[in-house]
């Protein structure tokens, strides 16, 4: 009896022991059965640890990613700011240092060319003009380095900000007859002229913060002429419908024109209209610039802008290729105004001499260098050399 009694304690044990095999083999076939049972999975996504309800919408850089069955679908539009090319370029000996502008995070590539430049390209009848050929005071040893604001101080004007007026042909347009005008003038008007001006008034343009051409730029100021910056300031919002031209003029009979209305600006009280002459083109040869802008000051240069120009922070810039894996996106260029104000030379990491343009751009002092920056010089880099304008300033027959 105790005999059999073993046997069916040890029947027993069998059984439990296969029973239980067969409850581990079901649980490693779902081994969320039990946790499912007792939990509620959450609905919606994770971002960098963060929980996200379903349909919740992100912005990453330029892109917007809704939350859709727990998963993120993003738009894939291409950034002006992409970190890869910033690192690419300061990791690189390309002589130029790049950054992540703040202003510009958050726009996609198109936004940047749509709104920061804004100069439509040049017309046949600007390319058609034939270069200057007048003689200038001979220069036998032009300096390796010269800053018109060195040689005219006071008389010249620093850099603006457009902000997203698509409008550096406003903004160049404006700097360069404002300096030329006090050069001339022998520091008699050193007022900076109204890019606002141009932009709301030139009829002829019809584009305003849209973009527009320069050769209607030059027209508007021999024909209507512009008042000072301060007299007609920027406006802070360029997109609103209450952005009509505020300043009238009307001609003394002898080509010299004079406001009818007060400045925008009430505080300002002088609402002298400054005008120029027609506008000619300098010839493109490097020794020529360098010549006029020595003489005659600072002159106006059309270039054409890559994305990563949007990047520049210090240095000499030479356009440097994206190295994204769909880098073809990112392969763009647009035409741009600049104001040309200088020259000069550096020793290159390897000893060489490496000339370079100092101009102005329109995007604020922050950035680039202080709101200028320096380009390589003699070697047409993005067309900066190609067509260069200049004009002198209309002024009466008693003034300097």
């Amino acid at each position: 009896m105790w005999t059999g009694y073993k046997i069916f304690i040890f029947s027993y044990l069998i059984t439990e022991i296969w029973m239980e095999k067969q409850y581990a083999s079901q649980r490693e076939v779902d081994p969320g059965a039990d946790f499912t049972s007792n939990h509620t999975i959450l609905e919606g996504c994770l971002r960098e640890g963060q929980h996200y309800e379903e349909g919740s919408a992100i912005k990453e850089n330029c892109n917007f990613c809704t939350c859709s069955g727990r998963q993120w679908k993003c738009s894939q539009h291409v950034c002006l700011v992409e970190p890869e090319l910033i690192e690419h370029v300061n990791k690189g000996d390309y002589g130029w240092t790049a950054q992540n502008y703040s202003q510009f995070w958050g726009m996609t590539l198109e936004e940047g060319f749509k709104y920061r430049l804004g100069t439509l390209p040049p017309s046949s009848m600007l390319l058609s003009m034939n270069e200057m050929t007048a003689p200038l005071p001979a220069v036998s040893d032009l300096p390796e380095f010269f800053v018109a604001s060195y040689k005219w101080p006071g008389w010249t004007h620093g850099p603006l900000d457009q902000k997203n007026c698509a409008a550096s042909w406003a903004f160049s347009t404006a700097s360069v007859a404002a300096d030329r005008i006090a050069i001339q003038s022998k520091g008699r008007y050193t007022a900076n002229l109204s890019p606002q001006n141009l932009i709301s008034c030139c009829a002829k343009n019809r584009h305003g913060c849209n973009g527009g051409s320069i050769d209607r730029a030059w027209w508007y100021l021999r024909k209507r002429g512009l008042v000072s910056h301060a007299c007609y300031p920027l406006f802070k919002d360029q997109n609103a419908t209450s952005n009509v031209c505020a300043m009238a003029s009307r001609s003394d009979g002898r080509g010299k024109r004079h406001a009818t209305k007060p400045c925008p600006n009430i505080i300002e009280k002088s609402n002298r209209i400054y005008q120029c002459s027609p506008p000619y083109r300098v010839s493109s040869n490097e020794t020529e610039i360098m010549k006029e802008i020595i003489h005659n000051g600072p002159v106006q240069a059309i270039m054409q802008v890559h994305e990563d120009f949007f990047h520049y922070k210090s240095g000499i810039y030479r356009h440097v290729t994206s190295t994204n894996e769909e880098s073809e996106k990112y392969r763009k260029l647009r035409t741009h105004a600049v104001k040309l104000t200088g020259w000069g030379t550096l020793r290159g990491a390897q000893g060489q001499k490496e000339k370079f343009w100092i101009a102005a751009n329109s995007w604020g002092k922050s950035w680039g260098e202080n709101g200028y920056f320096r380009i390589l010089r003699g070697v047409n880099e993005s067309d900066i050399e190609k067509l260069i304008i200049a004009a002198w300033g209309h002024l009466n027959s008693d003034e300097p």
